[in-house]
C-alpha cells in the first residue's frame, strides 16, 4: 500500500470543504466527503477512516452526535473544526470524546500538523516519534499506511490493514472477537466471528516467515499480539 491516510471530513459548508480536501490531497491524503451526518455515519460504517474532521453545526443533527457514536466504537482521532467560538461548545465537544479542536479560520498549516500529531498519537505508546509501529520484523506507517515485513512492503487490504493497526496498536494485550469486530467493522458486525477468522488467516499468509507465530489465537475468546522475542522465533 503506498497511498495515504484516510480522513473523513464532515463540513456542510461546501467552499470550506472543497479548499480543505484539495489541499489535503495534494498533501497525500485520501479524503471521503460528507455534508450532513447522515452521510458522515454511513461514511464511518463502510470505510473505517483514520481520522475525522468534523464541524459541529451540521444541518440535519449537531456534530456532538457523530462524536458520541463513534467512541461507542472505536478511538478513531476527531479534529472538531467549526466556527464556534464559545468555550463551554469546545469542552463539550472534548468531553463527548473528541480529541482535538480548531476554529474557523484556521490555516492549512496548522491543520496538516493537527491531523500528523493526532496520526502519531493513534497507536499511544506503541508507536514511536513518527507515527510507526513496529513489532519485531512488522512495521506499521500510520501516516503513509504502508506495511512491511524486515523492510519489505506488504499489500493488505483496507480491512486487513484496520485488523493489524489495531492489534499492533495493543501489543500483548487480549483483544477478544467483539471488540475487534467493532473496531474494524462496527457494531452490526460483532458477532460475525467467521469475519474475523478469514481476515487473520489472510494476514498471517501475507505476514509469512519470520512472523507465523505474531497473531496469537486464545481458542473461543480473542487473538493477542505476541511478545518481540516470541513473535522473532
Amino acid at each position: 500500500m503506498t497511498a495515504g491516510a484516510r480522513l473523513l471530513i464532515v463540513e456542510d459548508d461546501e467552499p470550506t470543504r472543497r479548499s480543505v480536501v484539495a489541499n489535503l490531497v495534494a498533501h497525500g491524503y485520501r479524503l471521503t466527503e460528507a455534508e450532513d451526518a447522515g452521510a458522515a455515519l454511513r461514511s464511518w460504517d463502510a470505510e473505517r477512516p483514520d481520522v475525522i474532521l468534523l464541524d459541529l453545526g451540521l444541518p440535519d443533527a449537531d456534530g456532538g452526535t457523530i462524536i458520541r457514536r463513534v467512541r461507542k466504537e472505536a478511538t478513531t482521532p476527531i479534529l472538531v473544526l467549526s466556527a464556534r467560538g464559545a468555550e463551554s461548545e469546545k469542552v463539550a465537544a472534548l468531553e463527548a470524546g473528541a480529541d482535538d479542536y480548531v476554529t474557523k479560520p484556521f490555516g492549512m498549516d496548522e491543520l496538516r500538523a493537527r491531523i500528523a500529531a493526532l496520526l502519531r498519537r493513534t497507536a499511544g505508546p506503541a508507536s514511536d516519534h513518527l507515527g510507526a509501529v513496529a513489532i519485531g520484523p512488522v512495521r506499521l506507517d500510520l501516516t503513509s499506511r504502508v506495511a512491511t515485513v524486515d523492510g519489505t512492503p506488504v499489500d493488505l487490504t483496507p480491512r486487513e490493514y484496520e485488523l493489524l493497526k489495531t492489534m499492533l496498536s495493543n501489543p500483548g494485550r487480549l483483544l477478544t472477537k467483539a471488540r475487534l469486530l467493532r473496531a474494524v467493522w462496527g457494531t452490526a458486525y460483532a458477532d460475525e466471528g467467521h469475519y474475523l477468522h478469514v481476515y487473520v488467516s489472510r494476514l498471517r499468509r501475507k505476514l509469512a516467515g519470520s512472523t507465523r507465530n505474531l497473531i496469537v489465537a486464545e481458542p473461543g475468546v480473542g487473538y493477542r499480539i505476541a511478545e518481540v522475542d516470541r513473535a522473532q522465533r
